[in-house]
């Protein structure tokens, strides 16, 4: 099941590139920029927290040190916390840096993107309100150019995949509950 979800991989980020490819005149992401890793709920399906967990295997041990440390700190927080939804900073981020890059999740992946939702709503990254991806285009709730064509919702991906994905929860639930 891993090397079909590594070939889907890989197809996926080929099209995920394109399209940041043809929106590049509206997308400031760079090395560095963790304003999507700063605050979220990062969904996950079963077979991506295992390829997930693949990467995370074999990271130095001081790196896998700092994402347990961060874990724990998260379990307290969710502990502690009164509402309906628990969002976090991704707990993989070190230094601004995703540690786990090259085997994030298919939301990790789409972050950053503008698309059309299957209500025919556009998902607009929540940093165009903080001068940041297509906020040159998008004003007063108004997004004025054409969205990517295509749901970019992780379940919505997933239909794609001719394997079973597993259940879909937030990152967090995997590992604390």
């Amino acid at each position: 099941m891993q090397n079909n979800y590594e070939k889907f991989i890989k197809q996926f980020q080929k099209k995920i590139d394109n399209y940041f490819e043809e929106n590049s005149e509206y997308i400031y992401c760079h090395q560095g920029c963790s304003a999507c890793c700063e605050i979220g709920e990062y969904p996950f399906s079963w077979v991506e927290m295992n390829y997930l967990m693949e990467g995370f295997s074999k990271l130095p041990e001081n790196r896998k040190y700092i994402i347990k440390e961060n874990f724990s700190k998260l379990k307290i927080e969710k502990e502690n916390f009164k509402g309906e939804r628990f969002e976090y900073r991704c707990p993989f981020l070190i230094d601004g840096l995703c540690s786990v890059y090259s085997y994030r999740g298919l939301t990790c992946r789409t972050h950053g993107l503008a698309y059309l939702k299957k209500d025919g709503t556009v998902n607009v990254p929540f940093c165009a309100n903080n001068g940041l991806n297509y906020s040159s285009v998008f004003k007063d709730g108004i997004f004025s150019i054409e969205p990517i064509k295509e749901n970019l919702n992780i379940d919505e991906i997933l239909k794609n995949y001719n394997e079973e994905m597993g259940e879909i929860r937030p990152l967090i639930n995997w590992i604390i509950n």
